[in-house]
């Protein structure tokens, strides 16, 4: 029986490229497990957008002397041209500058207004007496009062994850000019969390299914007590609040960038001239929601998102996960845009094939602790692994069988004990593999796919059909046919990981069609291979790479304008 998935993921800020810590931390997950659910026969819905109003677009804008607006234009474009060329496959990349987010806003502040949750208060806002202007949280930068970064900004401490207000820092600073603000009085509005505090608390139990890192967090945030939070700022950038009278304040984007989630599944209808299609995906209890994010983000969307669904609408779904990955590291140093200490993804899309950057990630990605790319890695794993390992089985069986069996699928023999025990390997590993990837965990699915390629490539080695074949042609077709059902599973379990190469290996079958139409069924995919059937001139699958590539690489480091 089909099941209905959501999917979330998190929301760039359309202020600059895509750098490799951006895919390892919730782009690439999101797509395997949207991939993967769609070969179940799952109805998904898969949507994110760029994040328009963030203080790093107008920071970006303050920077090149143009408007918010020119920076958001650049940026999405190159977002959506980057999804395209790694395969990232939303069904809706939209962004938060529309009518329909902007009505989605809207109609949920005012429903939390009339029901209490949002109220007006006094606060103290950072105002820089050297740039006449009150700051927006991120450009006040000082020391984190829990763990001492340095570099903590005025929302948030990037080392311990720690939501912050401006004026909690120690000796804060403006990052446009050095100066020590002020904290001056303003009126805005709050969003009542404490009122949730318990309700919230009682949700959390329900999700034992949560990886640690974000039930920890998440337990530790709301066992400190959760406080009101200021929703609105003295901002001229941004969605406006729908009241008369504060026409110079927006309201802030941590509160309205995540109801980009459900804005997109109303626009995503709407597309579709469907317009009550989002309700299955919100409404229905069945439906599990997934939000795919970094660890930086996990209180937002394990706390303060389902806060304010509680608040706005107790009909809507709760999220059902949270698998937020822990931070991917450049060659053991934290990825810094402002010191371009970072791979950016177009560049290495202009240099190299998608598919060996998925598998990298995916079988290095920062599920339970952090973890590291480097250069000299993903050569080694791109020739040892992708090139040695499933590049040479699909290669060396189509192009062994193609050559010696006239383009054509031989005819099955009889299968003896090693047929039988690889085919059982097969339906063991989409088993396997489904399973893991049902439950979020990429690298040990990815593992488990390349294990069944593994035992391919020992069978190959003991069935020697290309000695075979100079005394015993049958067996040796029989041999090759085997392979080629293996094979047939193999490019369907990897499909999540790899869809460039997988298509390939599809349609060196001899099939025609998209790669994401075909069912994850093990039955299917063996019956599918039939003798006699026309395959088509095989090429090779990936490049090995020259080991100076991971040399040259590391020397741009650092030296390239993002």
């Amino acid at each position: 029986m089909s099941e209905r998935i959501f999917i979330g993921v998190a929301w760039p800020y359309a202020n600059g490229p895509l750098h490799l810590g951006h895919l390892a931390g919730c782009y690439l997950g999101a797509d395997i497990f949207a991939r993967y659910h769609r070969m179940r026969g799952n109805d998904v819905l898969m949507v994110s957008g760029s994040d328009t109003h963030g203080t790093p677009i107008t920071i970006r804008a303050d920077q090149e002397g143009i408007t918010p607006a020119e920076v958001v234009e650049r940026y999405h474009a190159e977002f959506l041209d980057t999804w395209q060329r790694l395969g990232i496959s939303f069904d809706l990349f939209t962004h938060t500058n529309t009518e329909n987010h902007e009505r989605v806003v809207h109609d949920i502040f005012l429903k939390l207004l009339d029901q209490g949750y949002i109220y007006t208060d006094e606060m103290q806002l950072a105002y820089c007496p050297g740039c006449r202007r009150f700051l927006p949280d991120r450009y006040v930068e000082g020391v984190c009062p829990n763990c001492g970064y340095e570099r903590a900004r005025g929302d948030q401490c990037d080392q311990c994850g720690r939501t912050l207000d401006p004026q909690e820092l120690v000796r804060a600073y403006c990052i446009l000019c050095n100066g020590a603000p002020e904290f001056r009085d303003s009126e805005h509005f709050f969003l009542k969390l404490s009122a949730f505090q318990e309700q919230l608390l009682e949700w959390i139990r329900e999700q034992p299914h949560w990886r640690a890192n974000v039930s920890n967090q998440t337990r530790s945030f709301l066992e400190s007590g959760l406080k009101d939070r200021a929703i609105t700022r003295d901002l001229t950038w941004g969605v406006p609040i729908p009241l008369e009278g504060y026409e110079g304040k927006r309201i802030y984007v941590w509160f309205e960038a995540v109801i980009g989630y459900l804005s997109a599944a109303v626009e995503w209808a709407a597309n579709r001239g469907q317009a009550a299609d989002w309700e299955s995906f919100w409404k229905d209890p069945e439906t599990r929601s997934y939000y795919f994010i970094g660890k930086d983000n996990i209180p937002f969307h394990s706390i303060i998102w389902p806060a304010m669904i509680m608040g706005y609408d107790d009909n809507l779904n709760l999220p059902y996960d949270v698998p937020a990955n822990e931070f991917l590291s450049l060659e053991n140093r934290k990825f810094s845009t402002s010191q371009n200490w970072a791979v950016w993804v177009p560049d290495f899309l202009d240099r190299y094939d998608p598919d060996p950057l998925r598998y990298l990630l995916s079988i290095n990605m920062p599920e339970a602790g952090d973890a590291d790319f480097s250069w000299a890695e993903f050569v080694r794993r791109n020739n040892e692994e992708l090139v040695a390992t499933y590049g040479n089985l699909v290669n060396r069986v189509l192009s062994f069988t193609y050559r010696n069996f006239d383009g054509r699928i031989p005819e099955p023999g009889n299968a003896d004990e090693i047929d039988r025990q690889l085919l059982a390997s097969a339906r063991g590993a989409l088993d396997e593999v489904g399973n893991s990837l049902e439950h979020t965990r990429f690298k040990t699915a990815i593992g488990q796919a390349f294990g069944l390629a593994q035992d391919a490539n020992r069978y190959l080695d003991t069935k020697a059909p290309w000695r075979s074949i100079k005394t015993d042609r049958e067996e040796a077709g029989s041999t090759l046919f085997v392979a080629l059902q293996v094979i047939n599973c193999l490019k369907v379990a990897l499909a999540p990981f790899l869809p460039f190469s997988s298509q390939k290996v599809h349609e060196f079958l001899g099939f025609d069609g998209a790669i994401e139409l075909e069912n994850w069924d093990y039955e299917a995919l063996v019956s599918a291979i039939q003798g006699g059937a026309t395959l088509r001139q095989p090429t090779p699958l990936y490049t090995k790479l020259d080991v100076q590539v991971a040399e040259l690489e590391s020397q741009r480091l650092g030296n390239e304008t993002a």
